[in-house]
């Protein structure tokens, strides 16, 4: 079997296995990403979650030895939940992002490309090829748009025709010489929509993204959110759809073909309050098999208190109180306290007065003090 047949061999194969869009593209160097990804640093807009090594997210070669291709894959996910339950007083709900629904995306893209390498390796025995999904070196979006799967959007998504921005991403590196496919043509135009709805300024131009702006970044830090963000996070929990939900590409797109991202409503839209108390343990036998997971249960309860108080919930109160005086976390007695003062009910007022007689911690004491507007001495 020769490069062009097999090629053929492999894009059939891939569709017949769940993967909604392949393309094919060289190991050659990312040069351009490259220069781009070391003006994001010197800018300090990284999240910090990348590989800090900029030569392997560049250069292919470094990562898989005589490497020739890459294959990219995209499997697209829901933009809309059936039955969606609604919040109400007494009973907020938070939102896990879309790229959160059903269940973790790199469970199955790595499944798949696995099934893909076993295709592989059985019309070729000695074929090499390296996987990886989102946590790997490569940037997942520049072998895409390389490999004509979509356009590289102002959002800093990948946006392809057929399913919008709503695709998950990976890729192969092998040392099959495959014929690259062609990128697809900009089709953002002047629209600036995205730039525009952004809740907190975080896309500074078009394709570029200050992370430490970005919401679906802060919300899986596992430090204090500035307080200048926290308002503008409104009920997320996990991530942020809005640079994708405004964008008219995404109109009429609904994805609801891959049954294994099909959100739980109760997952993807939970219930506030219950999130304050639960466990470690109780948090991943609830949540663990979600991608939203991933920073473990701290971030979601911090995200939590601050979703409490954008409703101002008032029922949460007695709850908030409780976990100011006894939660061992400052991260999370900081959040309390300013959340009580959002909700601005006396008894959380009292509350934050007395806490001020014992807390130690200088950043709580801040936060502590911030609402009350005075400083009482420590007995």
């Amino acid at each position: 079997m020769n490069v062009v047949e097999l090629q053929q061999e492999v894009r059939a194969y891939a569709l017949s296995i769940g993967i909604d869009k392949i393309g094919f593209t060289t190991s050659a160097p990312f040069r351009e990403l490259k220069n781009r990804l070391k003006r994001q640093q010197d800018l300090g807009y990284q999240s910090g979650f990348e590989e800090k090594d900029l030569n392997k997210r560049t250069e292919p070669v470094l990562l898989l030895d005589q490497a020739e291709s890459i294959i990219s894959i995209a499997i697209a996910y829901p933009s809309r939940m059936k039955d969606s339950p609604k919040g109400k007083r007494g009973e907020r709900r938070g939102i896990f992002c879309r790229a959160s629904w059903g269940m973790d995306y790199h469970t199955v893209l790595r499944e798949k490309l696995g099934i893909l390498e076993e295709f592989i390796q059985e019309l070729v025995p000695n074929a090499k090829m390296k996987s990886m999904v989102d946590t790997g070196e490569l940037s997942d979006r520049a072998v895409a748009e390389r490999a004509g799967i979509g356009w590289s959007a102002k959002n800093c998504s990948i946006i392809t025709p057929e399913f919008g921005s709503y695709v998950y991403l990976g890729e192969m590196i092998t040392n099959i010489p495959f014929a690259p496919d062609e990128p697809m043509e900009d089709e953002c135009g002047e629209c600036t929509l995205c730039l525009d709805a952004c809740p907190t300024g975080a896309l500074i131009v078009g394709g570029q993204l200050d992370a430490q702006r970005c919401i679906a970044f802060l919300t899986q830090t596992k430090t204090a959110i500035p307080e200048e963000f926290r308002t503008k996070i409104g009920n997320r929990v996990y991530g942020c759809d809005t640079c994708q939900t405004v964008c008219p590409k995404n109109k009429g797109i609904q994805n609801l073909h891959q049954n294994v991202f099909h959100p739980e409503p109760e997952l993807a839209k939970p219930l506030l309050q219950p999130i304050l108390s639960l466990s470690n343990r109780q948090f991943k036998e609830k949540f663990g098999h979600i991608s939203g997971s991933w920073r473990g249960k701290n971030p979601i309860q911090r995200n939590a208190i601050i979703a409490l108080a954008h409703f101002k919930e008032e029922s949460a109160v007695p709850e908030l109180i409780e976990m100011l005086k006894l939660d061992p976390r400052p991260v999370m007695r900081g959040t309390i306290a300013w959340a009580l003062g959002e909700i601005g009910l006396d008894i959380g007022i009292e509350a934050i007065k007395e806490a001020l007689l014992t807390e130690l911690d200088p950043e709580v004491r801040k936060e502590l003090e911030k609402v009350v507007e005075f400083k009482i001495e420590i007995i």
